[in-house]
């Protein structure tokens, strides 16, 4: 006895069935992934991957860039030699450095002391001419060049965005933010602070990926909270001083970098700001790729009042206002004007703090500035850090 012929065929049907709605679902899934990066200017899934994969120091190379140009008279830092501490101090213990820079996957690390290079340090594969990404390090150094503009009468801390951006208006409370509030993050924009990087389409991670910023900033125009009442950390309310500091100086904030800083501090190498698209706009709150000695350059800068080479480049009262931390505070730390006070100091020092472990650190009683540029964690061990940094400025460096 024979078994009828569809009966034996049914498996293979089910089979062939199951095979073709595989394959419709990875063909669906192919095409939302090469389709909604168009629909959300962002990157394609390749770049996507290839972020996913690269280490966040170097991750600018994947994006279009403003090259800063290196100063056209570079004046390195006159490099000394120091002892640094047997041991710093790190979550209840003590080590040496060189473990505390390997725990911490620091790529640089340079200590300046009086205004001299005392030490020194890369990680095998990173040299002193190697730009790495600040991250929000940047903000810091937009802060600069706002308090130029500020002093220059172009720009005032009252002043209404939309009266600057007009484009932006939308008849409600986001009218009233200011550009005091962008510098203090007490905007309450509704843009979320996330760097999901499994998920980088909401918040931060997407203001990041865009290739559209115009678009995303006017995309955004909701307040969480009354414009001034409160602090809370938003990377949006730099992008849109960014954005302000290329309307009322009319050339992009790459360009006024490379006039007003890059030059006057006699960077010895070029750096890069990345952009939203080739040509576009600086992505303002992060992506400035440098070297960690330009870097030092910034913290000495502060340090010496907004003086380099005889010159006053940033007004000296815009130092007094990074170096005094705003009403409203945004964490356990305070914040003013893009820069950071660590608290349970003195209160005298301050720091330009990126994402991944980015840090400008300056400590005016010991005249030491210290950059740390890294890949660890997102914000991971930020305090125990400064801990370790306020160690070293507090030591005789004999």
């Amino acid at each position: 006895m024979t078994e009828p012929p569809n009966t034996r065929s049914r498996p293979r049907r089910y089979a062939t069935r199951a095979a073709i709605a595989f394959g419709l679902v990875v063909a669906v899934l192919i095409g939302i992934a090469f389709t909604a990066p168009q629909i959300m200017h962002i990157p394609g899934p390749i770049t996507l991957f290839q972020l996913f994969r690269e280490p966040p120091s170097t991750q600018g190379t994947l994006f279009a860039s403003r090259t800063i140009p290196a100063a056209r008279t570079p004046r390195p830092l006159p490099v000394g030699t120091a002892a640094l501490p047997n041991t710093v101090p790190w979550k209840g213990s003590h080590i040496p450095v060189a473990e505390f820079l390997s725990t911490t996957k620091t790529n640089s690390f340079l200590i300046v002391r009086n205004g001299v290079l005392v030490h020194e340090w890369y990680r095998d594969g990173v040299e002193a001419t190697t730009p790495q990404a600040s991250w929000s390090v940047a903000k810091s150094v937009v802060s600069l060049l706002i308090g130029r503009a500020i002093e220059a009468g172009r720009l005032r801390e009252e002043d209404r965005l939309v009266d600057i951006l007009p484009e932006l208006t939308t008849g409600t409370d986001y009218d009233t933010v200011t550009i005091r509030d962008l510098l203090d993050m007490a905007s309450g924009i509704d843009v979320p602070e996330n760097y999901n990087r499994l998920w980088p389409f909401t918040g931060t991670a997407r203001m990041y990926l865009t290739e559209d910023l115009p678009g995303f900033l006017a995309e955004h125009r909701t307040v969480t909270f009354p414009p001034g009442s409160r602090g809370e950390y938003r990377s949006v309310d730099t992008q849109l001083l960014g954005a302000v500091l290329a309307k009322v100086d009319g050339r992009a904030i790459g360009d006024q970098l490379a006039r007003d800083l890059w030059d006057p501090i006699g960077a010895q190498d070029e750096a890069r700001w990345n952009l939203d698209h080739p040509g576009g706009q600086e992505k303002a709150f992060c992506c400035l790729n440098a070297t960690a000695r330009d870097f030092a350059k910034i913290g000495q800068l502060i340090l010496d009042g907004g003086r380099a080479n005889g010159t006053q480049i940033v007004p000296p009262a815009w130092i007094e206002r990074i170096r005094k931390p705003a009403p409203n505070p945004i964490s356990d730390w305070g914040y003013g004007a893009q820069w950071w006070h660590p608290s349970d100091g003195t209160g005298a020092d301050l720091t330009a703090l990126g994402v991944y472990g980015q840090y400008i650190y300056v400590d005016p009683p010991s005249a030491t500035v210290i950059v740390k540029l890294s890949d660890y964690g997102t914000t991971q061990d930020e305090p125990e850090t400064v801990e370790v940094f306020r160690t070293i400025a507090n030591a005789p460096l004999s």
